[in-house]
């Protein structure tokens, strides 16, 4: 038996084959081939677009794959949405696809879209959203730059953003946010039910979400006086438990904790001035609460 996972062909297959290795899956893609190797036995990928994912895996041509919630939405899927995977993106906010018109058309909500034209790649999204705040307007499909559509093409745009600075730089403003988004692993609903594959898919995401995790964490080491030990672990956060190992010479410990990265640059500075020695910070490939 194998689990048939659908790897997301283009802008996010090197972030997940990325994300995988440092899960402990290494997949090899070939330029040519939709079948990447993978040194699990018991797993098998293929390499489809996002946008088809969630179609595929709802039919049971794939176990699993990982896509956009938007994609989900947008194909009126019947799957189940596993777990969230926040990667590959600039910040850790969630991406919105939002409604935009050109700054100063007089467009400031979806009311003024009555009888207009919006372009978009989620055509079905925008006819949802449409349709929820009772407008009639044109939707057309958009094969790609749709922030230079409007004025000349469209009246506005549905398009995705994560800063909205893309939009800003064509003069566009956002009026109205029409979904939030994140990557998401989805399963069919009969794999689920599977004994054998759901425990493999809560292993799988065991192990990716401890990927993700170690992202904004790093693991501190260093060695203080046994007379200072209670100093450095007040300035340790107060949820932090180090664990505490003796050394050689006995009026000395040796401390090692993971800590987020944020806190990082303010903590050692203040263990180096409490008589902290041989500070190592190191980097992290998988972390587990």
């Amino acid at each position: 038996m194998k689990l048939r996972i659908g790897i997301p062909k283009g802008s996010l297959q090197d972030a997940t084959i990325e994300l995988f290795k440092n899960a402990g899956y290494k997949i090899s893609a070939r330029s040519r081939s939709y079948f990447p190797a993978i040194d699990d036995p018991e797993i098998e990928c293929m390499l489809i677009r996002a946008q088809e994912m969630a179609r595929y895996v709802e039919n049971g041509v794939l176990d699993i794959g990982i896509t956009g919630h938007d994609w989900v939405v947008e194909n009126g899927s019947d799957v189940v949405e596993l777990t969230e995977l926040q990667y590959a993106k600039a910040t850790f906010n969630k991406v919105r696809w939002v409604l935009a018109a050109k700054q100063g058309s007089g467009i400031t909500s979806i009311k003024d879209l009555e009888g207009r034209t919006i372009a978009t790649e989620v055509v079905n999204l925008a006819r949802k959203y449409l349709a929820e705040n009772g407008v009639s307007a044109k939707v057309e499909y958009s094969y790609g730059a749709t922030e230079v559509k409007v004025p000349h093409l469209a009246d506005a745009i549905i398009e995705i953003t994560e800063t909205g600075s893309s939009l800003r730089a064509n003069n566009l403003e956002i009026i109205d946010t029409v979904l939030e988004t994140t990557t998401v692993l989805i399963a069919n609903h009969e794999v689920v039910k599977d004994e054998w594959k759901k425990a493999k898919i809560d292993r799988l995401i065991m192990l990716l979400q401890s990927a993700l995790e170690s992202r904004t964490r790093v693991g501190i080491m260093f060695n203080i006086e046994r007379a200072r030990l209670d100093e450095a672990v007040k300035l340790l956060p107060p949820t932090k438990v180090p664990t505490i190992s003796s050394l050689l010479d006995d009026d000395w410990a040796d401390l090692l904790v993971v800590l987020r990265k944020s806190v990082v640059r303010d903590i050692i500075p203040r263990l180096k001035e409490l008589g902290a020695r041989g500070i190592i910070e190191f980097p992290l490939s998988k972390f587990i609460e």
